[in-house]
């Protein structure tokens, strides 16, 4: 019976994770070269092709991916075990934007949390910008947050696509002001579709004025106004409207993870954070 070893599995996690093994090698804080040693020892060890290499793909073979579920099985079980023989608990603060949290919220939390059960997982959601002053005052291991609100650096997660969005029987009559539901002034989605109206030379007017996001996708699922919203976060029975009524298009953006945390346990976790959300959206 193949015995394994922690390491090589978890480069392999790793490589089917990001699909690279330069990221894979960054991501465990070690060279391309040694994650390249540690795929073929597990490769060798189980006398199987686990990952199929072109210059231009990385992806899992066949075999990888009937073993990809067991692997993680694997890492798990040893995390578990090295959690149980400390009572040490680690605090793990994570901050998300408001527009950005979506029904991948929960998935995440439950991810990190079979991850790493030692963690005390505490978990803040506020707008962008509150957010982001919080991880630069130390405040927070790590954030979520829009490219639009941060710095050029961080993990990019994914893409973000934005649109007006309104009930099917919204109206909106030729010079009359567009009815706007917006939460507060820092909110980030809220700079950016009045922007976009003023450079548009669109008059606008708000109708709603309310605290979370939550709170506006009710107003607008209710008919009272029009709001910018991500695509995948758009409240249910509503439709997008930039064409039908000519508004301006908002830019795509994209979503990122940044932490400053360096230890390995750390890297770990926000690898599993990183990856379950990949996974969900």
């Amino acid at each position: 019976m193949a015995t394994l070893d922690v390491d090589s599995v978890e480069a392999f996690v790793a490589i089917a994770d990001l699909q690279s093994f330069t990221r894979a090698a960054k991501a465990l804080g070690t060279t391309q070269g040694a994650i390249s040693v540690k795929l073929k020892r597990l490769e060798d060890r189980l006398g199987q092709k686990l990952i199929e290499r072109t210059p231009r793909t990385v992806r899992l073979s066949a075999q990888g991916a009937v073993f990809i579920d067991s692997a993680r099985d694997f890492l798990t079980a040893h995390e578990r075990a090295v959690a149980g023989l400390s009572a040490c608990r680690r605090r793990f603060a994570l901050g998300i934007a408001n527009f950005v949290a979506g029904p991948e919220v929960p998935t995440l939390l439950a991810r990190l949390n079979a991850h790493d059960p030692a963690l005390t997982i505490e978990v803040r959601l506020d707008n962008s910008r509150d957010v982001l002053a919080a991880f630069d005052r130390g405040e927070l291991d790590a954030a979520i947050i829009d490219r639009n609100d941060a710095r050029r650096d961080g993990e990019v997660l994914g893409p973000e696509h934005f649109g007006w969005f309104a009930t099917p029987n919204f109206v909106h009559r030729t010079g009359e002001p567009l009815r706007l539901a917006g939460s507060s002034p820092s909110c980030g989605l809220r700079s950016i579709a009045t922007r976009a109206l003023d450079a548009a030379g669109i008059a606008w007017t708000e109708v709603f004025l309310g605290c979370g996001t939550f709170v506006v996708a009710d107003a607008v699922a209710a008919g009272l106004a029009t709001a910018v919203f991500a695509c995948r976060l758009a409240p249910p029975g509503t439709i997008e409207i930039s064409q039908r009524f000519g508004l301006p298009a908002i830019p795509s953006s994209e979503i990122v993870l940044l932490s400053t945390l360096s230890d390995t346990k750390s890297r770990e976790a926000l690898r599993t954070l990183a990856t379950a959300f990949r996974e969900h959206r």
